[in-house]
């Protein structure tokens, strides 16, 4: 019966270490994946503005190729 118990008791250790490590990497996963998602938005924007200034006349076509290869 003791061995049975003890059993159970190391059984249940393993499973709280797997979880905890399963969580961590999902949390390191989110907060990498949010920095990733939050760069691509910015650039995207910024290109947004880029051909939005070409399309006004604000800048000429060199100016937009030498911006558009600095974004990229």
């Amino acid at each position: 019966m003791y061995n049975s118990m003890w059993s159970g008791a190391m059984m249940f250790g393993w499973i709280f270490w797997i979880l905890l490590l399963v969580v961590i990497i999902w949390v390191v996963y989110q907060f990498l994946n949010k920095n990733r998602n939050s760069a691509n938005t910015k650039s995207e924007n910024a290109m947004d503005i880029l051909k939005e200034r070409y399309a006004k006349g604000e800048i000429t076509k060199e100016e937009y190729e030498t911006m558009k290869k600095d974004l990229n």
